[in-house]
Parts: structure tokens; C-alpha cells; sequence
């Protein structure tokens, strides 16, 4: 008897150890506000950052091969079914993809090449397209999948979503319709980097403790830019010194808009089943009898340390989110945020799109509604698109509005949107234009009331 009991003391020792140290880890890494170089950030970009700095000019290359590879593995793998790949279920996953992933992979190497080797069409080379997305945002992402990916298992495999899901469901359930863990997702994005949330939402509905629905609305909801680049976007438009301002309206909007718009189609049209085609079993939210909420999170934080059986199984853990997001994501990354910026440079249809806003934006108030409407739907191919059209117009107001709009926007292909597709997340290029729109819709007029009272 004594002996068993030694036994239990010690595994529950283990267990609050093991949920405890890589928990406080993780939400030091992914979650705690840090200063570098006199920026607001998280450990995880600054490590990502530090990365880019030792690898520097050898980054667009080593993003060309990753590309390259993923596609002719991807159509080797799809189309010949080598049983040697067949059996292992990761690269199974990985590389026997549909015929639109295959031709999205295909798409973003003969992309990636072209913009490297500066051969074909300028326009697909040129730094305000395919260059921007080669030399500027893919190497960021990759630093940014290397870290996130191997370190995610700290937020994900020690029982933290579970302790602060269990708090957090009586406030995220009834507000915005999702689980309480969702919580981390959206601290992680909204402190850091969106591409963080989007991995950890990816992870999150894979491993079935998301619906489709749940999944979607977090990747298109809470996704959100970090401070740090919303601070880029002010002074692009000339109004840094509005920064308390200019952020006030952005939460307040993106509260609204994360509220209102998952009420509305195509998002409230999503099944609430995970993505085995099971549904949620209401009792899995509930406090059991004889237990208080910190109890009971406590309890199965525990019990989730406890499924941990070695540090191998984490770093393995680790070493295949990276690669998932490596692999799987960068192509996809690189052809659609290509094709966004290419259409939006060289093709009048964003502009078409922005002339119905002019008659909300007159309504508003909002000065140089004309110019205005002609920055809001481009933002659809590139967030920092609209605040660099905006730097042209007079109006104070009308810039601040363009750089608030475009932050809580919050779906841009050469980022966001593409790994959104790239990701598992159910969600289509369609849905996510209509997103877009809707998240206009909804947030314009709230940041518009900010702005009247700032000016």
C-alpha cells in the first residue's frame, strides 16, 4: 500500500512538473510581450528575426529549394504512390495531396524559379510582386514556421490550453461561440505574429479539439497583425504620433467584427463537427460535479502532462509541425500571393471593387471618399498596399482610416489568406473574399465614429 502511494506521489509530482516548466516556457516564448531593438514583440519573433540575421542573403535560395522540393516530391508521391512513402503516415500526409494542392505546389515552384533566376515577364519578378513575396515575406515565414514549429508542442502537449480552456470557456462560449483555449490562439496572434495563430489553430483542429467552424472563424478572426507591424502601417501613412488612437480603434473594431461576422454566412454555415466528422459532446465544456473550474482545469492539465511519455516524442512532435509548415505552406504562400499582387498591379479590378464604398464612406463623412474607395478592396491582395496608396491623400482622417481599415481587414492573400489555404483550416478563397468584405463592413463605421472623435 505504502509503496503505491509513493508511486502515485511521484507521478503526480511528475505530471505538475512536466505542466507546469514547458507551460511557463511556452507562454514566455509565444505570449509575453518583450522589447527588442525598440520594438514590442515575443521571443518567438525575436528568435525568428535572429535567424534571418546569420542566414541573411542565403534565405531567397534556400526558400527557392524548399519550394522546388516540395513540389516534385508532392508529384512524385501523388502520382507514382510509392509504397515507402505510403506507409509513413506524416509524409503520406504531406505529399499525397488533392489535385489542387498538387497543382497550388507545382504553381509556386515554377514561380519561385522564375522570380529567383529574374527570367520571363517583369511583372511577375518585380519587387512589388513576386520579389516582394520571394525576398520579403517568405523568408520571414520561414524563420518564423522553424521556431513556432518546434516549440508549439510547449503550448500544446502539457496541459496549458487545457487549465486556461477550462477558465476561459464562460467568457469565449458565450461572447464569440468558441472553446476557451481558443484563448491562447488569439493572445498569440494578437501579441505576436498571425502566422503563429494560424499554425497553432491548424494544430489545434487537426488534433480534433476544434470544429470546422471553430477552426475557421479563429483563423479569420483572430489572426490579427501584430503591434509592431500596425506601427509600420501608421508611419507609412505619417501619423505615429496618433498611435494610442489609431490602436484603440483597431481592438475596438476587431472585438466587433470577431462578435458580428461569425454570425453571419459563410462562417455561421460551417459544420460543427471536427474534422473526423464527429461532433462536440456538450458535456466535454462542462465543470463535473464536486469541482470548481481552477480544479477542474487543473485536473486535466494534469491529466494531458501525464499522456507525455518522452522528450523525444516532443522534439518529433516539433520537427514535423516545422516541416508541415515548410513543406505545405510556403508553396502555396508563394503562388497565390503572386497572383494577388500581379492582378492588383497590373489590372484595375480592385479599384472597380472599392467604387461602391464610396457612397459609405460619403455617408461617414470620411473626405476624398473617391480616393479612399479605390484603397479598400486591395487590401484583399496585400495588407500594407492601402496605407502605401493612402500617403497620398491630404486628409489626416481619411489616412487614418485607411491604416485602421487595412489592420483589421485582417485576410490578405500574400500572407494571411495563402496559409489559411495552405493550412487545413476549411476555408476557400471565395469564403475568405467574402470575409474580407463583410469584416469591412463591419468595422469601417466603428473606426470611422473613432475618427471623428480624434479629429
Amino acid at each position: 500500500m505504502e509503496k503505491t502511494q509513493a508511486k502515485q506521489a511521484n507521478a503526480s509530482k511528475r505530471n505538475l512538473l512536466m505542466f507546469v516548466l514547458p507551460s511557463l516556457l511556452g507562454i514566455f516564448l509565444f505570449m509575453t510581450p518583450v522589447s527588442y531593438q525598440g520594438d514590442l514583440t515575443i521571443m518567438i519573433a525575436v528568435l525568428a528575426k535572429s535567424l534571418q540575421g546569420i542566414l541573411a542573403d542565403k534565405l531567397p535560395i534556400i526558400v527557392t529549394l524548399i519550394i522546388c522540393l516540395s513540389a516534385v516530391l508532392s508529384l512524385w508521391v501523388t502520382l507514382l504512390k510509392p509504397m515507402a512513402i505510403l506507409k509513413h503516415a506524416f509524409l503520406n500526409t504531406l505529399f499525397n495531396v488533392s489535385p489542387v494542392w498538387l497543382i497550388s505546389r507545382l504553381l509556386g515552384a515554377v514561380f519561385v524559379l522564375l522570380v529567383y533566376a529574374q527570367v520571363g515577364p517583369e511583372i511577375l519578378y518585380s519587387g512589388d510582386t513576386g520579389g516582394l513575396v520571394l525576398n520579403d515575406l517568405l523568408p520571414v515565414l520561414f524563420a518564423v514556421f522553424i521556431f513556432a514549429g518546434l516549440l508549439l508542442p510547449l503550448l500544446l502537449d502539457f496541459g496549458l490550453l487545457e487549465f486556461i480552456g477550462t477558465l476561459l470557456t464562460g467568457i469565449m462560449r458565450p461572447i464569440f461561440r468558441l472553446p476557451g483555449r481558443s484563448a491562447v490562439d488569439c493572445m498569440a496572434s494578437w501579441l505576436g505574429d498571425g502566422s503563429v495563430g494560424i499554425l497553432l489553430t491548424s494544430k489545434q483542429y487537426e488534433g480534433q479539439h476544434y470544429t470546422q467552424r471553430e477552426a475557421a472563424v479563429i483563423g479569420t478572426t483572430f489572426s490579427a497583425v501584430s503591434i509592431t507591424f500596425s506601427l509600420v502601417v501608421l508611419a507609412q501613412v505619417k501619423l505615429e504620433h496618433l498611435f494610442l488612437p489609431f490602436y484603440f480603434a483597431v481592438c475596438v473594431a476587431g472585438i466587433v467584427a470577431a462578435i458580428i461576422v461569425p454570425r453571419l454566412p459563410p462562417l455561421c454555415w460551417k459544420k460543427d463537427t471536427f474534422i473526423n466528422g464527429e461532433s462536440r459532446n456538450a458535456q466535454d465544456e462542462a465543470t463535473p460535479a464536486g469541482y470548481s473550474r481552477l480544479s477542474h482545469g487543473y485536473h486535466l492539465a494534469l491529466a494531458r502532462a501525464n499522456k507525455v511519455e518522452s522528450l523525444g516524442q516532443v522534439v518529433r512532435t516539433g520537427v514535423y509541425n516545422a516541416l508541415d509548415m515548410l513543406l505545405g505552406v510556403l508553396p502555396v504562400v508563394m503562388a497565390f500571393g503572386t497572383l494577388a499582387l500581379v492582378i492588383a498591379e497590373t489590372t484595375p479590378v480592385f479599384s472597380w471593387l472599392g467604387v461602391p464604398f464610396v457612397p459609405l464612406l460619403e455617408w461617414l463623412h470620411i473626405p476624398e471618399a473617391a480616393a479612399a474607395s479605390q484603397t479598400i478592396v486591395v487590401g484583399f491582395a496585400d495588407m500594407f498596399i492601402p496605407a502605401i496608396l493612402a500617403s497620398s491623400i491630404e486628409s489626416d482622417m481619411t489616412r487614418f482610416v485607411i491604416a485602421a481599415l487595412s489592420v483589421t481587414q485582417l485576410i490578405y492573400m500574400s500572407e494571411v489568406g495563402a496559409l489559411l489555404l495552405g493550412s487545413k483550416i476549411p476555408v476557400n478563397v471565395v469564403e475568405l473574399f467574402v470575409i474580407f468584405i463583410l469584416r469591412t463592413l463591419v468595422t469601417l463605421p466603428v473606426i470611422a465614429l473613432v475618427a471623428h472623435w480624434v479629429f
